[in-house]
């Protein structure tokens, strides 16, 4: 489960698993005591409980903790910690679709953001035709449908609703590309595509999903290396 909050990768992992101390900036236990300027670069909290998830998120609803890379959870009852987590927020569901052609990748530029394109998915509907339709509409590209990427989970507020958005991703492959454009009412101002080193030049101008879902695609599918992320967050 790849959790972004406030566009802050949020890991949860077992108190079992293996983690290495010299990568982290911080090292917390769940009862101390911290304020949010504490936060910063990658830190990881030891036995992390439902009451520190409720404790970070009020500090989140109230600090945007700029200065903090990533925070990893260590948790005795993991699964139940998830189900906490997606307890404090009504749940969306969205998908959307890395395209590819010739070795580039299409990115949108919307809302002062370079981005992929997605979208909220229509009751009950198929989160693959769900992908599809929503690139299309976003891009007016011609598409096959690939095989699936990792999905992704982030927080955003509307309407005074705490909302926990789950976006499934898909590799797709453009079949005609010759009308394309951008959907306007959308907000979206440009559709191009990208080399792989352009597309991740423009990461520190995206979201932290995007970026996870552009750096897995490079790295594991298509074989390029990528620079270096954040501590790779539970699937």
């Amino acid at each position: 489960m790849n959790v972004f909050i406030n566009d802050i990768p949020l890991i949860i992992k077992k108190t079992s698993d293996k983690v290495y101390k010299h990568r982290y900036d911080l090292i917390l236990n769940a009862e101390d005591e911290f304020i949010s300027k504490d936060l910063v670069g990658d830190v990881l909290v030891r036995d992390a409980t439902p009451a520190f998830i409720d404790r970070l998120l009020r500090l989140m609803e109230v600090k945007k903790l700029k200065k903090l890379t990533s925070l990893t959870l260590l948790a005795r009852k993991k699964k139940s910690l998830i189900l906490h987590l997606k307890d404090q927020f009504r749940i969306a569901k969205a998908a959307g679709g890395l395209v590819v052609k010739d070795g580039l990748i299409l990115m949108i530029y919307r809302l002062g953001k370079w981005d992929l394109p997605k979208g909220k998915l229509k009751k009950d509907e198929d989160p693959m035709q769900g992908a599809l339709r929503e690139v299309e509409e976003e891009t007016n590209v011609q598409l096959a449908l690939g095989e699936e990427l990792p999905s992704t989970w982030h927080s955003y507020a509307y309407n005074g609703n705490k909302i926990l958005k789950k976006t499934n991703w898909y590799i797709m492959q453009c079949l005609d590309d010759s009308l394309m454009k951008p959907q306007a009412e959308e907000y979206i101002e440009e559709v191009r595509w990208m080399s792989p080193q352009e597309a991740l030049a423009v990461l520190p101008d995206t979201y932290a999903s995007i970026a996870l879902v552009v750096r897995h695609y490079l790295s594991e599918v298509a074989g390029n290396s990528t620079e270096p992320a954040v501590p790779e967050p539970v699937k």
